[in-house]
């Protein structure tokens, strides 16, 4: 919810300098996603919940093209509905990622 709110002020910014239209604010969250957690592993909604989404191959970020395609799968909504026993959308093992806990002792 953090993110949206996030990516909805920004396009209102967006939509007073270029005209408003129905796809700013899910692009902005696509170009978010795509960069916090393609570079930081983490949003930052995500920052709040002290969560990160890392990749399944070695727990670090995912990377930006790989970002992407989850931020793309994550805007259109139906493959983070449809999860597994392991509670990993579509968008996730698309990406090669998973949402983890970060431990207290690593909170900043």
């Amino acid at each position: 919810m953090v993110d949206w709110i996030l990516c909805l002020l920004i396009a209102a910014l967006v939509g007073k300098l270029m005209g408003s239209q129905p796809w700013q604010a899910p692009a902005v969250l696509v170009l978010e996603y795509a960069l916090f957690i393609g570079l930081f592993a983490q949003t930052p909604g995500m920052r709040l919940l002290g969560l990160r989404c890392v990749s399944t191959a070695d727990g670090g970020p995912i990377g930006v093209p790989r970002a992407f395609v989850r931020g793309v799968l994550l805007a259109l909504l139906i493959p983070a509905l449809v999860m597994n026993s392991d509670q990993r959308g579509w968008h996730d093992r698309a990406a090669g990622s998973v949402v983890v806990k970060i431990p207290e002792k690593q909170k900043i």
